[in-house]
């Protein structure tokens, strides 16, 4: 691969006093799925400075982007690149813009281009540029400059093709007060459960943690500036009190990369949060989820977050192997794995989880301590098994270390590796064809994801709706479908460890494990409407006094899992 060429930057005007033409708007393509905040606060900052924006969703037909951008003619398109395994999808959307005429400056922003620029611009040849780290004041530069005819080539942040070679410019700090940004641009409707809106937000960026399979660390360290910066309590409840007020959103989910909750500073600015909350009288009235990790879980913090709104808590539990968490660089042990999830269960807080039953070091057996770790914690039937397979990203330090033994493969939108054991790599096709993972655990339609709704609204109904009528026996309903549907799927994985470790018979027939995975939604499906159905009218008149709008549809019909 060409190396790339530094360039120097000149000093840049402040932005207030920069030249720039707003008369051609701006056009932001990406996934809008639960609201792209990243997308949204840069529209939000470009028409802070005049500009008109257009935020369209990438999974819209091509050639209804292509109308949309004919129509409006933008001085620039920026197209916002979340996952790398979309490269192709975004590199042949910029091949039939420009096929059919669409000649202005095409961007493109996230962990992979900034991470792995070079790659970006030669995988994507219709690019003009790559907004690397933080984008908000790049591509307001970068508007700025071409709307107004000027050289944007030394602005600070980004990459870009120079004939032969790759040039990239010096890095832009990291933005250091996150509360001088507006908030971002929501003009989109929000998902609803049970009638109640929901809407993503940040109350700080970055992560100090080092996962070794998570680029993020790796996205903040690359840039100048603090790692991870906290907005101030009293102004992310502020913005939750505007949303609520003036959009009647109860439900907040707060997408930080980490939640500020480690440690002394952390810990002081969580305890504030909760204060803000009950001074502005929030609880009661909305509800709010947020990510962390197990070593962060407090019983006393989380007692307090509980009652101040906190419904739900997801965990990067990763492994429940002491060997695979050391290979994932977690920092973390089993051992504190098990007491997070015991103090949550105990204080009567719903939580998920993020899990890798295999990743590069696996071995059978740890593969067995994870199905035992799963065991564990989901004994009780509180939620389903959920687990996927390890994948190398660009700007992790695991991916490094595999090209470095050599045993990385695939390519940028399928990175694969070997295992140590390729036996192991037999197991893991024999799962996926028993199984069925995009039936059981991926897709909208799987076991998994169904399961998880109906925990969902289970945990959204006990706190923003009156008590209910057969609650209790409808979670014990709930609870032992998923002990069946857990049972069954960990008892069907173990056992192929050992048919493909010890050359044991298949006790499973694909089509008998597919007969009982139907069973197990339509028993999952036939419960979830007769309790909703039963409390439909309690439903619709909490929402209605409360001054929710209501769907033609009735409140069981609009909530109905795909």
């Amino acid at each position: 691969m060409r190396q790339p060429i530094a360039l120097r930057v000149l000093p840049a005007s402040t932005v207030a006093e920069r030249a720039r033409d707003n008369s051609r708007p701006v056009m932001l393509v990406g996934f809008q799925h639960q609201g792209n905040l990243g997308l949204g606060y840069l529209a939000a900052v470009l028409r802070q400075y005049g500009y008109s924006v257009h935020v369209v969703d990438i999974e819209q037909p091509p050639e209804e982007i292509l109308r949309i951008a004919k129509e409006i003619n933008p001085v620039l398109i920026g197209f916002s690149l979340i996952f790398q395994f979309f490269i192709a999808h975004h590199a042949a959307l910029l091949y039939v813009l420009r096929e059919h005429g669409v000649n202005c400056h095409f961007t493109m922003g996230g962990h992979f281009p900034s991470l792995s620029y070079q790659q970006t611009l030669e995988l994507v040849p219709e690019l003009d540029s790559v907004v690397r780290f933080e984008g908000e004041m790049t591509l307001l530069e970068l508007a700025d400059a071409i709307s107004t005819g000027c050289d944007w080539h030394g602005i600070q942040g980004i990459a870009y093709r120079g004939g032969e070679e790759i040039t990239m410019t010096p890095s832009r700090a990291l933005i250091e007060d996150l509360d001088s940004l507006p908030y971002p641009d929501r003009n989109y409707l929000p998902d609803t459960v049970l009638g109640r809106s929901i809407m993503p937000l940040i109350a700080s960026r970055g992560c100090a943690r080092t996962c070794s399979f998570c680029s993020i660390h790796t996205f903040y360290r690359a840039a100048p500036g603090k790692i991870v910066r906290t907005r101030k309590p009293a102004e992310v409840v502020r913005e939750m009190r505007m949303l609520h007020e003036e959009r009647g959103i109860t439900i907040f989910l707060f997408q930080d990369d980490d939640f500020p909750l480690f440690g002394t500073v952390w810990r002081r600015w969580a305890n504030d949060f909760v204060d803000e909350l009950h001074r502005s009288g929030l609880p009661g009235k909305v509800i709010w989820k947020m990510n962390c990790r197990a070593d962060a879980v407090d019983r006393d913090l989380f007692i307090r977050m509980r009652d101040a709104g906190l419904y739900l808590v997801y965990m990067g539990l990763e492994s429940g192997s002491e060997q695979g968490l050391e290979t994932l660089h977690k920092q973390i042990t089993v051992a504190q794995n098990l007491r997070a999830v015991k103090i949550l269960k105990s204080i009567g807080l719903m939580w998920e989880y993020g899990f890798m039953l295999l990743d590069p070091s696996s071995t059978f057996e740890s593969v067995r301590d994870n199905l035992k770790f799963l065991r564990t914690i989901l004994a009780d039937g509180c939620l389903p098994v959920t687990f996927c397979r390890m994948l190398p990203y660009d700007g992790t330090p695991i991916k490094d270390e595999l090209v470095r033994t050599g045993r990385l493969k695939g390519d940028v939108c399928n990175p694969d590796y070997d295992f140590l054991d390729p036996r192991l790599t037999d197991f893991y096709e024999g799962l996926t064809n028993m199984i069925s993972l995009r039936g059981w655990i991926h897709g909208l339609e799987a076991v998994t994801v169904q399961l998880s709704t109906a925990w969902h609204e289970v945990a959204v109904m006990q706190r923003l709706f009156p008590k209910l009528p057969g609650m209790r026996q409808y979670k014990m309903k709930l609870s032992a479908i998923t002990k069946r549907s857990n049972s069954l799927l960990l008892d069907v994985v173990e056992d192929l460890t050992y048919v493909y470790s010890d050359r044991r018979e298949i006790k499973w027939k694909p089509e008998e494990v597919e007969a009982s995975r139907q069973q197990v939604l339509d028993d999952l499906i036939a419960q979830r409407d007769e309790f909703v159905l039963a409390n439909e009218e309690l439903l619709l008149a909490t929402l209605q006094r409360e001054g929710v709008p209501i769907p033609t549809a009735t409140a069981a019909s609009a909530v109905m899992p795909a």
